[in-house]
Parts: structure tokens; C-alpha cells; sequence
């Protein structure tokens, strides 16, 4: 039998990571890996090996997701979505990414009849309003933001749809990624990268919540080390529910501008100015700034150590310094 995986959101930064450490690898859960699927609005132009191939289109076509899951797809990593900010602004692209085009997915699954494994990315924003200074494992999602509340409802079908037998699925409770290399992007937490990225490469960037406000942050290396390893973990050990909060770092905004002070120097981190945004404040300042993760622990995930050391690791991965 064929072992195809499939990756939506192919062609963003995580997505094409994923990619090339699954291609480095060239298997999983001990099979080896004969195509890799990627699906996006775009196809990624930076990476060339046979095993790939390409779909373009929307992902809550399901015409088009007949033609990216069929009966040899075994794995799918599902981290397409509308990012925090723009599901905020547009309620029903939101709605139509982040939830319809899930339920087409988890029913193309569902049809097939082999109950591929999907690693479903969700977040944090999965939690607001009054919150404990640490959310512990049991604590219920409370989210204060449409794409917080699309990401929970998505969260709920991977775990009946895996209840049922239609799916081995793993939701996987992503802390804010940082640093991400480009442009910034329309997701509340997009400052959280750019405070440090933008600096880095000469330019003014902004703080736009409090100093005080703490992030829940996790590296690159680390995110795509631990979706792997979520895709590797035996379902019998997750148990039910299939969400999972996964370890991060608990840091502040000013710690972040100090560990940035601290490696690249004063001229760089005074390229940083604090400028409140209500619209980000609103929804950042809303998320939790820590996590016991006492069972993503024990299942095996990672945290980075410190951010300083996060803030070197994107230097060396994507500024070659």
C-alpha cells in the first residue's frame, strides 16, 4: 500500500518545515513516506523532491479535498486555517475555513472508511475570560474570539469523529509560534515575531499590548518536533480527550524586548517601541500566559528552555548568523 500524508496549509511557513523534516526523515510511525501531499491557496516554490505534489485551490472545497485524501492517505497534519485576527474581522471567512472546511475534511475521512491519523493544530486562544495565573489539564476552553471558538468546535469533532472510529485524531494546543521568518501576517499574536524578526533586520517594530502582558511561546525547531511527535505518540497513552495543551514558554512582553537586549544588543532592541492597540490588546491580553501541561509532559512534548536562546535559533535557521 501506498503511504501518502497530506499537509494543509502546505505552503505557510510551518507547513513547508513540516515538509522538509518529513522529507529528511522519509517516514513515519515507521512506514516509509512514497508521497507527500501539499494543499494550499499557493504552491510553495521553494521545495523540489519527487515525492511531493502540489494541490492548489480552497480548502473548504470538498471536490477538492476528494482529490487530496483518498484510500492510500494515512496521515494528515490539518494546520490550515484563518489566522486570529482576520477570523476576527471576517466572522464568516472564518466560519468557512477554520469549521466547514474541518467538518469537509473529518468527513472525507470519515468516508473512506480507514481511519487515517490527523494531527489537528488548535491554540490557545482556545481559553479567555478569567483565567488562573496557570491553566491546569482539566480546565474547560472558554475562548473570547471567533477563532478561538472555531478552533474548540474543531477540537470537539476530532475527538468524536475519533470516538467513533472515524479517525485516530490528535488535537494539539499550539502556543504562539515565534520567531516566524517574512512578512508580518493578520494573526493578534504576528508582533510577537516582529518585535524581535523586524530589529533583527534594521526596522522599527512595535509592542502593541503591556509590558507586563506573558506569552505562551514555543520555537519553530520545537513546533515541528512536536507535531511529529504527536503524530507518533499511541493513541492508547492520549486517551480521551484528544486535546492536548502542549508545553510552551511562559514569557512577558518587556522579558522578550530584555532577551532581545541581551543578544543582539542596545541598538537593535531600541528599535522597539510600545504603541497599545485596543483591537490586539483585546484578544492577546485575553489568552492564557501559562500552562501546566502536566499530560503533554508526560506523553513526551517539549518546551524551549528560555527565549534568548529561541531568539538565537532564528538567527541561525533563518539569518545564517
Amino acid at each position: 500500500m501506498t503511504n501518502k500524508v497530506l499537509i494543509t496549509g502546505g505552503a505557510g511557513f510551518l507547513g513547508k518545515k513540516l515538509a522538509r523534516k518529513l522529507l529528511e526523515r522519509g517516514q513515519l510511525d515507521g512506514c516509509a513516506i512514497d508521497k507527500l501531499v501539499l494543499l494550499d491557496m499557493a504552491a510553495p516554490t521553494d521545495l523540489n523532491d519527487p515525492r511531493i505534489e502540489t494541490l492548489v485551490g480552497d480548502i473548504a472545497d470538498p471536490a477538492l479535498l476528494e482529490r487530496a485524501i483518498d484510500r492510500d492517505t494515512q496521515s494528515v497534519f490539518h494546520l490550515a486555517a484563518v489566522v486570529s485576527g482576520a477570523a476576527e474581522a471576517d466572522f464568516d471567512l472564518g466560519m468557512r475555513i477554520n469549521l466547514d472546511a474541518s467538518r469537509h475534511l473529518l468527513e472525507r475521512c470519515r468516508a473512506l472508511g480507514h481511519a487515517p491519523r490527523v494531527i489537528f493544530t488548535s491554540s490557545v486562544a482556545a481559553f479567555g475570560g478569567k483565567l488562573p495565573a496557570v491553566i491546569p489539564d482539566d480546565f474547560a476552553p472558554m475562548p473570547m474570539s471567533s477563532y478561538g471558538a472555531q478552533k474548540v468546535m474543531g477540537e470537539l469533532m476530532v475527538s468524536d469523529y475519533s470516538r467513533k472510529g472515524f479517525i485516530d485524531g490528535r488535537t494539539l494546543r499550539m502556543p504562539t509560534i515565534s520567531v516566524r521568518p517574512g512578512k508580518p501576517n493578520a494573526a493578534a499574536s504576528s508582533f510577537a515575531s516582529g518585535m524581535i524578526r523586524e530589529p533583527l533586520n534594521g526596522e522599527a517594530a512595535v509592542a502593541p499590548v503591556s509590558p507586563e502582558t506573558r506569552m505562551w511561546l514555543m520555537s519553530p525547531r520545537l513546533a515541528i518536533e512536536n507535531l511529529i511527535h504527536g503524530h507518533e505518540v499511541d493513541a492508547a497513552a492520549i486517551g480521551f480527550p484528544r486535546s492536548i495543551s502542549l508545553p510552551g514558554l511562559s514569557v512577558s512582553v518587556q522579558d522578550m524586548l530584555a532577551a532581545l537586549r541581551t543578544v543582539a544588543g542596545d541598538k537593535v532592541a531600541d528599535l522597539v517601541y510600545w504603541e497599545p492597540n485596543d483591537a490586539i490588546k483585546r484578544i492577546v491580553e485575553s489568552w492564557p500566559g501559562e500552562f501546566a501541561a502536566t499530560r503533554a509532559k508526560a506523553l513526551g512534548f517539549k518546551a524551549d528552555a528560555n527565549f534568548a536562546d529561541v531568539i538565537r535559533a532564528y538567527m541561525a535557521d533563518e539569518l545564517g548568523r
